[in-house]
């Protein structure tokens, strides 16, 4: 199975991106460069799948004797429904991003989201402790972020969503989960609000797909972040196409500090090879492959 630089052959070990889309994405480049530094014969793919075929593609992946998947959007949540084992932590967060195949085919859901983000922050010197943040989205990917900060100890967690229902069913569970006491407010999509809330926090955070860039076409924001971001606040995009996307461009022109979806991306990256290789990540290798 060690084969550096080989040829996809018969003895290649796959791995799995499913999600929708899936064109923009980066993580094949990233986790082949490794697999290939690394001296494995696997093998790294991104297929688009729709949801209502997300089983299908689970169980289809364990019949081909795929060694892991990674999960992007839309999928993070629902695919709890289709794994046969979920890691303690991801059943907590109730979202999954890595799926790892035993030899019996069995699915084993993970969340290596949350730390990937957390370090993404500490890579740029953010601590988030007894910090105020202001977080954009309700699902997958938000619930990762949201779940990392609390187990990080920030003091107020301000959360907006375009379902202001799933905004509050979050904080519901965050508010069960959190031993220690924690400031949450749900708000609306609002200027005054989202401005209120900027004002008082040292970082902003978006989590959902708003401001994505795929085939020419961009997810506007329901209300541009020109109007409601201020000066001074550290802006983390999850988003990481376009590289500078309309948040962090509007808090550049602020004179914010902020990064993209890349450092996440990168550091979710390690943590999920890791689980499917068992062996240490090349990670310089694959901040490389990144458009940092």
């Amino acid at each position: 199975m060690i084969k550096s630089g080989s040829a996809i052959d018969g003895h290649t070990a796959w791995v799995a991106l499913l999600g929708n889309p899936v064109g923009h994405s980066f993580s094949p480049a990233m986790h082949n460069a490794a697999f290939q530094a690394a001296g494995l014969n696997w093998a790294y793919g991104a297929y688009r799948v729709e949801a209502d075929r997300l089983g299908e593609a689970v169980r289809g992946l364990a019949a081909l004797g795929f060694r892991g998947a990674n999960v992007t959007v839309p999928h993070k949540r629902a695919v709890l429904d289709v794994l046969d084992q979920i890691d303690e932590r991801a059943a907590r967060i109730g979202a999954v991003n890595t799926i790892v195949f035993d030899e019996a085919g069995r699915a084993t859901g993970y969340n290596t989201d949350s730390d990937g983000f957390i370090r993404g922050l500490q890579a740029d010197g953010i601590d988030v402790a007894g910090r105020s943040i202001l977080l954009l989205g309700a699902g997958g990917g938000a619930r990762a972020v949201a779940f990392a900060l609390i187990d990080e100890g920030v003091r107020q967690l301000t959360i907006v969503n375009r379902s202001r229902e799933a905004a509050e069913g979050l904080m519901a569970e965050l508010q069960a989960a959190c031993t220690d006491k924690l400031d949450m407010q749900v708000i609306n999509w609002d200027p005054a609000a989202l401005r209120a809330a900027a004002a008082e926090a040292a970082i902003v955070i978006n989590a959902t797909s708003l401001g994505m860039s795929t085939q020419g076409l961009q997810t506007p924001y329901p209300i541009d972040p020109a109007l409601w971001l201020c000066p001074g606040l550290f802006v983390a995009d999850l988003v990481y196409q376009p590289r500078e996307t309309v948040l962090l461009a509007a808090g550049r022109a602020m004179g914010c500090r902020g990064q993209n979806g890349l450092a996440m991306l990168l550091y979710q990256g390690v943590a999920a090879w890791e689980r499917w290789t068992g062996c240490p990540a090349p990670v310089d290798v694959m901040q490389r492959a990144l458009p940092f």
